[in-house]
């Protein structure tokens, strides 16, 4: 092995990183152009969007996107750059090894130095990203009216989040390393088995006991709407179980549905910000700007009309499946060239030293990188298909007017901005514009009314 070697792979490697960081700038200034050229609200949108309202959401719109485009030419250019360039993985690795022979633990235990080196890793990195934390919530979401975060609230939150990452992350990643280790020459077949076994754990784990940690859930009250989703759910045969609403206006005014669970056990979970005025009989208690947000009752149906049109046509499983194909894959490639030598002195590292989780890291984030972007852009493009298709299905059910009135409403109520760029659109966007839906569902109308 020649230092050669070493430094092709990490010009590479930064070569890559300021490319794929260029592509992204490229498309957001695209967008940027857009926020500050479309000035007329479209003739689509005219009955239901003032020009007030559609000017705050240029403005929401256009500081996001900037502020979006700062922080990956600070973070995802410079600041990633330089700490590859510096071999900032390797300093970590060494700190690691040191803290271990600190405590009197065995350094030579690769598992160890691994887990401790993913909670100085961790911490370094919450402190790069809190500065740009702090600003988007108090500053940029706060000036546009939606954080509800408290200064107190928004810290507990954090540490939470921490603790419970590193509950997590550590026994996973002794459990990754011994894989590796024991496993023999497939052992990537076992570590696709433990990964594909624990993001089903999660799934069902997390919503249950670790996203009550951070957010408060309670049974929707009894009453003409609950009676009403109990109704669609039977008449679909949904198996659903509970029925819950989350405090979401605590930490911000977006509002949400989704449901979770596997097999037959499901649970639907509303946003108390989806609700007409939180779903409050009196409003007395809401300020001037929340009252008259949120969706009828009708409205709420449509919505999990079309969610229940995701679970009813299979696009939850055919997710699961690709992705655990697509994990497979990257497994396998990490099994067949982790070994190569260059990839860690290219990070800093002396000849001889090859921890198997900066192995996983080197590949998974920039060998694999090309193919990563092109499997996301793929999925981006099935996920607005699939999105099309759970709109048709709520279509189907009878909710065609309630749904394009809750789309409406819930882009107004978000400060959604209605005018794309086509490019952003397509390489960023997971759902349809709402103009695109809106459209999609007039299509459907008159397809209708023709049969």
């Amino acid at each position: 092995m020649s230092s050669l070697d070493a430094d092709t792979v990490l010009l590479s490697i930064l070569f890559l990183v300021v490319i794929e960081n260029a592509l992204e700038i490229y498309i957001s200034l695209r967008q940027v152009k857009v926020y500050r050229t479309a000035l007329k609200v479209p003739a689509e949108l005219t009955s239901h969007m003032g020009e007030d309202t559609f000017h705050k959401a240029r403005k929401y719109g256009l500081d996001q996107e900037k502020f979006g485009i700062f922080k990956a030419v600070v973070m995802d250019v410079g600041l990633l750059c330089m700490e590859l360039y510096i071999g900032l993985i390797a300093v970590l690795w060494q700190l690691s090894v040191q803290v271990v022979d600190k405590l009197q633990w065995d350094s030579k235990n690769e598992i160890i130095v691994s887990c401790v080196f993913v909670l100085i890793s961790n911490v370094l990195s919450t402190f790069k990203g809190l500065p740009f934390k702090i600003y988007k919530i108090f500053v940029l979401e706060e000036t546009h009216g939606f954080n509800k975060q408290t200064a107190r609230f928004f810290a507990w939150d954090q540490l939470k989040g921490f603790l419970v990452t590193q509950i997590l992350m550590i026994p996973i990643t002794a459990a990754i390393i011994f894989i590796v280790q024991r496993g023999g020459d497939n052992f990537f077949i076992w570590l696709w088995i433990f990964t594909g076994v624990i993001s089903l754990v999660l799934l069902t784990l997390y919503p249950i006991f670790i996203a009550p940690l951070f957010d408060k859930y309670t049974p929707l009250e009894k009453g003409a709407l609950r009676q009403s989703i109990e109704d669609l759910a039977a008449s679909l045969k949904f198996p659903l179980t509970k029925l819950f609403v989350v405090e979401g206006s605590k930490r911000s005014s977006h509002s949400n549905a989704y449901f979770y669970g596997l097999w037959n056990s499901k649970r639907i979970v509303l946003f108390d910000t989806l609700l007409l005025n939180k779903g409050k009989p009196d409003d007395s208690e809401l300020s001037e700007e929340e009252k008259g947000k949120g969706c009828t009752d009708e409205e709420v149906l449509a919505v999990l009309g079309h969610e229940l049109g995701h679970w009813k046509l299979g696009h939850v499983t055919k997710n699961i499946i690709i992705m655990q194909v697509h994990l497979f894959l990257m497994f396998l490639v990490f099994g067949n060239v982790f070994k190569y030598p260059p990839f860690y002195v290219a990070m800093g590292f002396q000849p001889g030293t090859r921890p198997i989780l900066v192995g996983l890291l080197i590949v998974f984030t920039y060998v694999l990188a090309p193919y990563n972007a092109l499997m996301n852009f793929a999925m981006t493009i099935l996920s607005r298909r699939f999105e099309y298709q759970a709109d048709e299905f709520a279509f189907k059910l009878g909710f065609a007017e309630q749904l394009g009135q809750a789309l409406i409403k819930l882009n107004v109520d978000n400060l959604g901005f209605p005018v794309y760029d086509w490019l952003y659109s397509t390489w960023n966007h997971s759902h349809p514009t709402l103009l695109q839906r809106l459209n999609r569902l007039k299509e459907l109308k008159e397809e209708k009314k023709l049969n």
